[in-house]
Order: C-alpha cells, then structure tokens, then sequence
C-alpha cells in the first residue's frame, strides 16, 4: 500500500515519518508488524506527535471540521494541544458544545430506531 495509506491507517503524520517509510512501499505485513511491535520512530510519533489532524480532533473532543472552523490546519504536537486545551480558547469551547449535541443527537435516533424495530418485531 501507499505511505500515505499506511499512515493513516497507523495514526501518523505522513510528513513526520523517516524518509524510508514516506518512500517505499508497505506491504500488509509490514503494516500488522508495524501495529503489533511499533519501532521507535512510531512510537514516539503517537506519543509526541506531530499527530494528523483525525488524532488532534479526537483529543480535543471535536470533529475535523471543527478543527478546520478554529482555523488548525496543520498537524500539532502533544504539548500544542495541551497548550489547546489549557487556553480553551472561545472555538474550541463552541466546537466541544456541538460535538456534545451532535453525540446526543445520535444517541437519540439510534435508541428510536431501535423502538420503531422493536414495535416492527412484536407485530
């Protein structure tokens, strides 16, 4: 597979990874030896970042496109987004809010479905 989609699947910064994995290619069991016994540079990388912008919206609780609305779009370390976190600035409280509706709001229409199913079976 392409670097790129072994990063991704990885939680990595593409641009962050030795130049030997951005230029090669990795196999299927390069990838599960890479998960199974991270080297080094891996896990540093998940430790101290730079993280993709999927890993630094799951730590800061919001969606990418939140990320995108408070203006991040690069890749931040660890210590940025706790520095993130620490000045909760007026987005990312805003960008919190909504992911929390946006949970509540799945929630809800997942247990009514499950209420209209149910109805459906006992018929």
């Amino acid at each position: 597979m392409k670097p790129a989609t072994a990063a991704k699947k990885l939680g990595v910064y593409l641009e962050a990874t030795p130049a030997e994995f951005r230029e090669g290619v990795v196999s299927r069991d390069e990838l599960n030896a890479l998960q199974a016994d991270p080297p080094e540079w891996l896990q540093e990388l998940r430790r101290n970042g730079p993280h993709p912008r999927p890993v630094v919206a799951a730590k800061l609780g919001i969606s990418i496109s939140g990320l995108a609305r408070g203006g991040v779009t690069e890749a931040l370390t660890t210590d940025q987004i706790e520095a993130l976190k620490n000045e909760l600035p007026e987005w990312l409280q805003k960008e919190r809010a909504t992911q929390a509706e946006v949970r509540k709001e799945t929630v809800r229409i997942k247990e009514k479905n499950q209420q209209k199913e149910a109805q459906r079976d006992a018929r």
